[in-house]
């Protein structure tokens, strides 16, 4: 009996149900860190400095059904946003793997079964970030 391949590699990004799009987060906090744009080159630079409302220990957002709200420049990632802003997700992000038809990595927590292998596979924020509400300085100080 030939086995049923995941979800994510059989169901197009656009046609996920919330649930599946959601799964999707490897719940590293990449994202969640904020960038500046080099104004000639448009390149893009992350910083070790999260949101405040990242818990950076977990990775987790501390309100995220609310965040939109509570900051106001947070992207809510979905289908739409995604097609304009894939390239300043990181480069290990489902979100972005799956728009450019690449695969999942080993360590999400989709293929590995276990939230903890992006830790483990020092893929997220957890060794490095420090929240928006703890800096002193200019964020051109805690570049990565």
């Amino acid at each position: 009996m030939k086995k049923n391949r995941p979800f994510w590699q059989t169901t197009p990004l656009e046609k996920m149900s919330h649930a599946e799009w959601e799964s999707l987060c490897d719940g590293c906090g990449l994202c969640c860190l904020h960038k500046l744009q080099d104004e000639d080159s448009d390149e893009i630079y992350y910083t070790q400095v999260a949101c405040r409302l990242l818990d950076c220990h977990s990775c987790q957002c501390t309100n995220y059904p609310h965040r939109k709200l509570l900051v106001p420049e947070c992207l809510k990632l979905d289908y739409k946003e995604l097609k304009k802003a894939y390239h300043w997700l990181p480069e290990s992000c489902a979100y972005r793997r799956l728009y450019l038809k690449e695969g999942l990595p080993s360590w999400h927590p989709l293929v590995s079964g276990d939230k903890n292998t992006v830790h483990t596979a020092k893929i997220s924020v957890r060794t490095f970030a420090i929240s928006e509400k703890d800096i002193d300085g200019d964020l051109e100080d805690y570049l990565l």
